[in-house]
């Protein structure tokens, strides 16, 4: 018999009712693809990253010219204090004394070390900040243990002719003549105002000298970072290059992965999460929850025009029983205990499923029930 009677049936009988207590109711050989991520996080431990130290060296200088920017006047005072130390407080000083000595030399120690502490503090910040920025935080003993490849001859001729010394080479030469332009173009734009200088005190000319000097350092260094973006993108596809698998090492890797039972025990969590978060969705959506009422909840929904029967759209026991129930009391779906119809379809019915034809008869005394109790058709009902 059709379902489709069953629940007519069950609703006549039960029309005119509009309320009741309802817990009463019952997944080549070449070395052609791409690393693995397994393969990137076993080559980081080793300390084999990605990583251009032109990059962080020529920036590293480039901050370091801007920082004698923007602490001139702090540099300047700091010079000018030493200086007037040594031409005339040091005349009182009796050389001949070693402790007096000791004080010279003292103060000039401290002093020289005011003067670069702020350069150094910058310079150890930056080269820190573009190391993490490339590599993020990294801390290995492997590149340093001795390696026999390192000092194998044959290795190391092979790395001479490779293609990376050609680009080491060319980088090179780049770098000595666009160095050598940038600095001559730059001292040609100050020749006119030499002669201005004539006109000047010493320490003026010390100071113009020292901040057209510094203006030639920050244009080489930004000259050097541009030729570091061509570096950092050899560097990269090397590096990428260099550690390709083959595909018989990703099958064996996948192999492994599949093999450990940690592995797959963390990827079957997964997929349990991922299949509760969208049955638990689903929730809102049935006709009506059927309990035992403690341990067991099953949702159930109707769609005529869809499937042939009632189907589950989520299940549980204990806790996750817990869960349906409250958000079938959140989205206001009928929740109607029934013992051993719960039980029955937990145990023979999976999501998705729809209701096998010997508990028809039951499952249509719950819908019936539940439609009467809202005056809606199971076309109407959502």
């Amino acid at each position: 018999m059709d379902f489709k009677v069953f629940l007519s049936h069950k609703r006549t009988e039960l029309r005119g009712l509009t309320s009741i207590n309802l817990q009463l109711f019952a997944d080549n050989t070449g070395k052609t693809e791409k690393a693995t991520p397994k393969k990137r996080q076993d080559l980081r431990k080793k300390g084999q990253v990605m990583q251009s130290r032109e990059v962080t060296a020529n920036f590293i200088l480039l901050v370091t010219f801007l920082s004698f920017r923007l602490l001139g006047n702090y540099l300047y005072k700091e010079m000018k204090s030493v200086f007037n130390f040594f031409i005339g407080e040091s005349a009182t000083y009796n050389l001949s004394d070693p402790s007096e000595i000791m004080h010279v030399l003292t103060f000039a120690t401290v002093e020289i070390a005011k003067m670069a502490a702020p350069f150094f503090i910058i310079a150890i910040v930056v080269g820190v900040l573009g190391s993490y920025a490339q590599i993020g935080f990294l801390f290995t003993l492997e590149p340093i243990k001795p390696k026999f490849s390192h000092i194998n001859p044959l290795k190391g001729l092979k790395r001479l002719f490779s293609a990376r010394s050609l680009f080491e080479l060319v980088k090179s030469i780049a770098k000595v003549i666009i160095v050598s332009w940038v600095a001559w173009s730059s001292i040609q734009a100050e020749f006119l105002n030499f002669t201005k200088l004539m006109a000047l005190e010493m320490g003026q000319i010390v100071v113009y000298i020292l901040d057209a000097a510094v203006g030639i350092g920050i244009k080489i260094c930004l000259a050097l970072l541009a030729i570091s973006a061509v570096d950092y993108f050899f560097q990269w596809r090397q590096y990428e290059k260099d550690i390709r698998m083959t595909k018989q090492e990703v099958k064996e890797e996948y192999k492994q992965l599949e093999g450990n039972p940690e592995i797959r025990s963390r990827i079957k969590q997964k997929q349990r999460e991922i299949s509760m978060r969208r049955m638990l969705k689903d929730v809102p959506k049935a006709d009506v929850v059927i309990t035992n009422p403690t341990h067991y909840a099953v949702a159930i929904k109707y769609e005529p025009q869809k499937r042939p029967a009632p189907y589950v759209v989520a299940k549980g026991v204990d806790f996750m029983a817990q869960r349906i129930k409250e958000i079938a009391r959140e989205n206001k779906v009928e929740i109607v205990e029934n013992k051993p119809l719960a039980q029955t379809l937990y145990q023979t019915v999976d999501i998705g499923e729809v209701i096998p034809p010997e508990l028809y008869k039951a499952v249509a005394e719950v819908l019936a029930f539940v439609y009467n109790l809202h005056g809606k058709s199971p076309q109407t009902a959502h």
